[in-house]
């Protein structure tokens, strides 16, 4: 007994010491491992890098920059559904444990003792928070040493952080594969919906997905990912957080992924979209833009933006098509598989309905046509191969550009066509219906050029087409292309001259002029586009802005002085400096299609200063807003409570009012008379209000229109990126390109629109004046009305003696200056 006694005191004895060696081992090593953890407590001020969305005017999404695409939501946000389906795929005992599952730890353990020697990853039991410690604060090194960092730091995260702060970090920081972090992008990525909206199924195929989110693609495996989402499916169901109905129903469930397509090319609006974001890159930073989670909600009108784009691509089509067929996009061998070939061949992504299509067989009367196969999700290419017919009418425009057949319209198909062509496809219409199985030939143009869409009242950018396609060309050239706008850019000569003593009866001769341009310079002769224009003689403002007479517009800018013209240009931000040469009165100076939308919105607006924007709002990751473009001050607009009599709100304009308001109603009524019966007319069956100016530069190396109504203003140009002459005679003038677009493109955004008169202000006196003479026309004379300022109306009868005789001295105080140049 004694020596048992002594037995046991010695195993006690060595078993304590043992004890006591392997508390001071562990505590050992988790001193050692202390040292050097990461600091846990920079958690609480964790602001992750989240994507910033741009929305257009009606909420639709435009686009989305970031480097980590990640929305962040606040656990309150997160519906109990995906947090369940969370905990059930990765932590079930979250709200029990301590951060350290020790029984979970204990199976890896015996995991990694079975797989030792081979190549099979080992397994963890990590809990959430032990995610959250690896994910924020560690590495994703597979070791003990690792692990037990992971593990001390998990327990200290538990005892400074609650359990809902340690979730919504892991929901929010999780990579669930398809560029996507967090549950709210992931939702967004697999299902397009938000979280609140999510099924059992897809919540459990989300929750699915942090074990192995490379190799849970439902096409590439759709068994392991079937097999995977069923399995959370029924955690779910064994801790009683859905009903065996629930469950059976989400195991039927198919895993459908709805495409997450690039919302501005939906829209036609790539070119608006990446000119916010360079906007954005230059106000923020690029760090702010692709990680601070700005939610953007731009100016854009999806709906006028569609018709901006399909009235511009037509008519740089239609241009094109005029100038002849330049041949196939390129040729393909056609042995084999001539899908697998074609799909290849890079094809525009933002030029539907056109699609890419290879000849496959020719006759006189059509040929057959192969589309470029799609691709699947997998990148793999599509065995099914589409058939198509374009008969005789789809090439009938395709006149050769050379050779002994230039310029004839083609009589066979074979004559344009042949096998092995790539070219471009589009529905062919017959009586305004699309004929079923049938296509038309289509080209890429050479010729580009640019649109711009504007609110005057505000300078909201309603539209921008920057040329043909984004995908060809993302040089955006309404806001990066500066070119001459020619003739456009007179309405802000006679401006400049109306505000200073003339009025639109005031006449200037429109006869040859000579300019000396200096010494060694030789003689400037600027002439009209008609050689019949030469010699009108005497010419009303309103008939010369309406004729576009440029003799008429450079003795004027000779009569007021370029320096004014300079202000004005100026002044309306056209230019920001212009030198003092007459030439640049006809608009010779370069600027762009956004600037001089800008500049008539001015004038469409009263003559108020406005600032061009893309941008109405910007609000910040916590929703502040950080920026507004509409800074009018609204007084009484935050009244609180129910309606007491109080004073109506008053929104107070500060703007600068850069034109007279009366000026500004005299050069619009001009402007409405190049649309009525000037070389604007093509815009006259609108039926509403418009104003507007056309613009050919020398040589017709580029056209404009800018016109506005009330409530639209609209600019664009047409040329080649390489100016050179669109060619030569009328059809070379904006009359015939330019107009017919801007034409289109009114005729439907205005379509709902009433026809607004435009705003006569006060003080402005209207007379029945002779159109061509510009005097008061007689009760039985044929007549316009004429806007005036006071004291500046023709009077009844004219005195052809001079000045210093009294009859002249005793006019009408309304008399005033009505003839100039003529000395």
């Amino acid at each position: 007994m004694r020596l048992m006694a002594r037995l046991l005191g010695f195993l006690f004895t060595i078993g304590t010491i043992i004890f006591l060696i392997g508390v001071a081992g562990v505590a050992g090593l988790v001193w050692h491992f202390s040292k050097d953890l990461p600091d846990y407590s920079q958690l609480q001020d964790y602001e992750p890098s989240v994507m910033t969305r741009v929305h257009a005017a009606d909420g639709s999404l435009v686009g989305e920059y970031a480097r980590e695409r990640r929305l962040y939501l606040p656990i309150q946000a997160v519906p109990k559904l995906v947090i369940n389906a969370f905990l059930a795929a990765e932590d079930k005992n979250f709200y029990e444990h301590g951060g350290v599952d020790f029984s979970g730890m204990a199976r890896a353990a015996l995991l990694y003792v079975e797989n030792f020697g081979s190549d099979r990853r080992p397994q963890g039991a990590s809990t959430i928070t032990q995610q959250v410690a690896k994910n924020f604060l560690l590495t994703n090194q597979v070791s003990f040493a690792r692990k037990i960092k992971e593990a001390l730091l998990a327990t200290r995260i538990e005892r400074t952080y609650s359990k809902d702060k340690i979730l919504e970090l892991y929901l929010n920081e999780i990579y669930l594969g398809a560029g996507s972090y967090g549950i709210a992008a992931a939702a967004l990525t697999y299902f397009d919906k938000s979280v609140n909206e999510l099924t059992v199924a897809e919540a459990a195929y989300l929750a699915a997905l942090p074990k192995m989110p490379g190799s849970l693609n439902p096409v590439r495996n759709h068994d392991r990912a079937i097999e995977r989402r069923n399995y959370v499916v029924d955690r779910l169901f064994e801790n009683g957080w859905i009903s065996k109905a629930d469950a059976d129903k989400a195991r039927k469930e198919p895993i459908e992924f709805v495409s997450h397509s690039n919302s501005a090319h939906r829209f036609a609006g790539e070119y608006f979209a990446e000119e916010v974001r360079r906007e954005l890159l230059e106000r923020y930073g690029e760090k702010k833009l692709y990680e601070g989670g700005l939610s953007v909600h731009t100016t854009l009108d999806p709906k006028i933006q569609v018709m901006a784009r399909k009235a511009m691509v037509a008519g740089l089509a239609k241009y094109d098509e005029a100038q002849g067929y330049r041949g196939p996009v390129s040729k393909l061998d056609m042995a084999g598989d001539w899908g697998v070939k074609l799909a290849d061949v890079k094809s525009l992504a933002d030029v539907s309905p056109w699609r890419m299509a290879v000849v496959l067989q020719v006759s006189d009367q059509s040929a057959r046509i192969g589309f470029q196969p799609a691709r699947e999700s997998t990148g793999t290419l599509s065995p099914d191969r589409e058939i198509g017919l374009i008969p005789l009418d789809g090439v009938k425009w395709a006149k050769a550009v050379a050779g002994p057949s230039r310029g004839r319209t083609p009589s066979s198909v074979a004559q344009v066509l042949q096998p092995g062509d790539v070219i471009y496809a589009d529905p062919l219409y017959r009586d305004g219906k699309p004929v079923s199985g049938q296509y038309r030939l289509e080209q890429v143009p050479e010729v580009s050029g640019a649109l711009v869409a504007m609110e005057p009242t505000t300078g909201r950018v309603l539209a921008m087409v920057g040329g043909f396609s984004f995908d060809q060309s993302q040089f955006n050239r309404a806001t990066q292309a500066y070119r001459q706008p020619g003739s456009s850019f007179k309405p802000i000569v006679y401006a400049a001259a109306l505000d200073n003593g003339y009025t639109p009866s005031s006449q200037e001769l429109a006869a040859p002029i000579e300019i000396d341009m200096g010494p060694g310079a030789g003689v400037w002769r600027p002439e009209n586009f008609s050689a019949s224009e030469n010699n009108l003689g005497p010419t009303t403002l309103r008939n010369a802005l309406r004729l576009s007479l440029n003799t008429v517009t450079v003795r004027l800018a000779q009569d007021i002085g370029m320096p004014l013209i300079s202000e004005y240009a100026k002044r309306f931000g056209i230019y920001d400096e212009l030198p003092n040469y007459l030439s640049y009165s006809l608009g010779t100076g370069e600027t762009t299609v956004m600037r001089m939308v800008t500049a008539y919105s001015m004038i469409a607006n009263g003559g108020r200063r406005v600032k061009s924007t893309l941008i109405d709002r910007i609000q910040d990751r916590y929703g502040h807003t950080i920026f507004r473009h509409d800074n009018r001050e609204c007084i009484g607009c935050d009244a609180a409570g129910n309606w007491h009599d109080q004073p109506e709100p008053q929104l107070i304009d500060h703007r600068q009012q850069v034109l007279d308001p009366m000026t500004d109603y005299q050069i619009t009524e001009m402007m409405e008379g190049v649309v009525q019966s000037g070389t604007a007319m093509g815009m006259r069956d609108i039926g509403k209000p418009i104003a507007g100016k056309t613009g050919t530069t020398n040589q017709a190396k580029d056209v404009w229109f800018i016109g506005f109504s009330p409530d639209l203003v609209v600019g664009l140009y047409v040329g080649y990126d390489k100016p050179r002459s669109l060619g030569s005679g009328k059809q070379a003038q904006a009359a015939f390109i330019a107009v017919p677009i801007a034409h289109d493109f009114m005729k439907l955004a205005l379509a709902d629109k009433p026809a607004t008169p435009f705003k006569v202000p006060a003080g402005i006196k209207l007379v029945r004046v002779d159109p061509k003479t510009g005097m008061r026309a007689g009760p039985a004379q044929s007549a316009i009305i004429e806007p005036f300022k006071p004291g500046t109306a023709p009077p009844d009868y004219y005195s052809e003696m001079g000045d210093d005789d009294p009859d002249r001295r005793s006019l009408p105080p309304d008399a005033g200056p009505v003839m100039h140049g003529l000395y």
